[in-house]
């Protein structure tokens, strides 16, 4: 009977034992099993991660492209493109982009690529390719020659008119030198109508102030329209050492004296008290005295001039006054142009 009770001494020294053992490998299994989840759940979601940013050619993850920007340069009709598909020679090749906006390729027919930059045309290209079967996985390149549709223009009073290219960036004084500049009629006055915005123009006044200038330096994109307007011009004739075509100043005002003065006064010649002003009314030309001698004598208050207007001051030896048909045809035969200031 002793050794029943010794058996289960000995019994319960052994649970004891072995439920000591236990609690201390649940208690190892919990300390390292975080840092081994985590490792697992590592290798499980950084993984696919990176595949899913980078699907294979031609799956449709890879056909969705972001919105084009609006100053990017995308494709348009009468655009040269040069097309290569890699390991298919017969499918690569040069064209032009049709009028509604289409190029066509082998076995595949008519692409739209108008609209598009050059990377989403290429995933275009590429989804034809998988979709018609004629490529498993269609590796496209797109190179846009030259672009006929997406230039800029420039327009009014620079020396040379046109459309020119929008490759790379560009602003305003880079555009009009690439125009030949300003021409000596052009005002300070620049106007430039954004592609897709063309009801609300935006108008740039150039200035002579370094800081000014930068500001108005603006970005251009392609499509836009850049239109420098005629400087309003008034006209000095006869008997003046330096007669021609003047340019009103910023601020248009400009008044008789300031207007001799710029042509370099009366010659010894000048029948100064017969001078005139022709003035262009909506019922025509308008004659108007002016008493220049009077005004060089400081007897009279100045007379402000108007755009358009031509001054003539008459020779001692002419009695009658010119025509005005006559000044007219003499203010077109002195081409002379100058700026007051």
């Amino acid at each position: 009977m002793q050794r029943i009770p010794n058996f289960l001494s000995h019994l319960l020294n052994l649970v004891v034992v072995l439920g000591i053992v236990g609690l201390f490998q649940v208690a190892l299994a919990q300390s390292n099993g975080p840092v081994q989840d985590a490792t697992h759940q590592g290798n499980v979601t950084t993984e696919p991660s990176r595949i899913a940013t980078r699907p294979l050619a031609g799956s449709p993850e890879q056909k969705t492209a972001p919105p084009a920007n609006s100053s990017a340069l995308v494709i348009g009709p009468g655009d040269e493109v040069e097309v290569a598909v890699y390991g298919a020679p017969d499918l690569s090749g040069h064209t032009r982009v049709s009028a509604d906006g289409n190029i066509s390729m082998p076995l595949i027919g008519y692409v739209r690529i108008a609209g598009l930059s050059s990377s989403e045309a290429e995933a275009a290209i590429e989804t034809q390719l998988q979709q018609n079967n004629i490529v498993n996985d269609p590796q496209v390149s797109v190179y846009i020659k030259e672009y006929t549709s997406s230039g800029i223009s420039v327009a009014g009073e620079v020396n040379r008119p046109g459309v020119y290219s929008a490759l790379g960036p560009h602003r305003l004084f880079d555009i009009l030198q690439t125009a030949g500049g300003l021409s000596e009629k052009a005002s300070g006055s620049v106007t430039i109508s954004h592609k897709g915005n063309e009801e609300d123009p935006v108008t740039v006044e150039l200035s002579k102030n370094p800081a000014e200038m930068v500001r108005s330096n603006v970005a251009l994109h392609p499509g836009d329209t850049v239109f420098v307007a005629k400087a309003a011009m008034v006209y000095v004739l006869g008997e003046v050492n330096r007669p021609g075509a003047y340019i009103l100043n910023s601020t248009g005002v400009v008044t008789v004296l300031q207007l001799v003065a710029a042509a370099a006064g009366p010659t010894h010649t000048a029948a100064v008290g017969g001078t005139r002003m022709l003035r262009r009314t909506p019922s025509g030309l308008q004659e108007l005295p002016v008493p220049l001698k009077a005004l060089l004598r400081g007897k009279t208050a100045d007379i402000p001039v108007l755009a358009e207007d031509i001054l003539f001051v008459p020779s001692s030896r002419i009695k009658d006054f010119v025509a005005a048909s006559t000044v007219v045809a003499t203010s077109t035969a002195t081409a002379a142009v100058y700026r007051v200031f």
